[in-house]
């Protein structure tokens, strides 16, 4: 099931126990496109520590009670390595995290997962030497490798501007992801600050050319009038694969499910 960033935004995690905290934003790379972490707000419990939650313990999304269900417990959350969510997150404090809960790289291997295409967690026995260390000396670690910054927050890219070949067309609003592999598959632009009377459209991840994270810009090869005449996305109908179609022809795009 496609569903947006934003929908999730207020979401209580629930482990196994208790209640963890509610959904702050999420964590994507800007390499593969994939959703990586929900960014957690504690509350009081944990002295509204912000905590990041990895689709390799998710086990589902109940919707009607807003929760998202982890097979975690809140010792393990209280006892996982501190990650300074206001400054760039490494590749190395990644590996911290996985080797602490016993998940995958999702970095190591072909996929979007490493070796699966959907987050399923290791069965094997977690490494907990990671809480062993002081957090100021994993973060020195850290420092010594700046060039593996990957992650990406969907509340920092909110408001990028969209440039097509010959004009900027709008901004991104959101992200569309599937719940299932946790892939970010379209920005929803909106384009009314740029063309009155416009509308809201899709843009799929993989028709992304760059990103200017200076500038704040997304670049794109299509053009201002594709992306103008483009299908118009409607916030409150299902996202379904007629839609879907109807938008990959028109840009003359391979669908990602083939």
């Amino acid at each position: 099931m496609l569903r947006t960033v934003n929908s999730l935004k207020g979401y209580a995690i629930r482990a196994t126990d208790d209640e963890l905290g509610k959904v702050k934003e999420v964590y994507f790379d800007d390499e593969r496109w994939g959703v990586r972490y929900l960014v957690v707000e504690t509350g009081t419990w944990l002295s509204s520590r912000i905590v990041l939650i990895s689709p390799y313990s998710i086990t589902g999304v109940d919707d009607l009670g807003e929760l998202v269900h982890v097979s975690l417990t809140r010792e393990q959350v209280k006892n996982s390595p501190d990650i300074d969510t206001h400054k760039p997150v490494s590749r190395l404090l990644e590996g911290e995290y996985s080797s602490y809960y016993g998940f995958g790289n999702y970095w190591a291997g072909p996929y979007l997962w490493g070796t699966s295409t959907y987050p399923v967690g290791l069965d094997v026995e977690a490494d907990r030497s990671a809480i062993n260390e002081p957090p100021e000396v994993i973060a020195a670690r850290a420092a010594e490798h700046p060039e593996d910054v990957h992650l990406r927050s969907s509340k920092d890219v909110s408001g990028y501007q969209i440039a097509g070949t010959d004009s900027e067309i709008g901004h991104v609003e959101d992200f569309l992801f599937d719940d299932k592999d946790w892939a970010v598959r379209y920005l929803l632009v909106d384009t009314r600050n740029w063309w009155p009377g416009g509308k809201k459209v899709l843009l799929g991840s993989q028709w992304i050319d760059s990103i200017d994270w200076n500038g704040s810009m997304v670049q794109t090869s299509l053009t201002r009038d594709q992306i103008k005449n483009s299908p118009e996305y409607d916030e409150d109908a299902a996202l379904d694969r007629d839609y879907e179609l109807r938008l990959h022809q028109h840009y003359d795009k391979p669908g990602y499910w083939d």
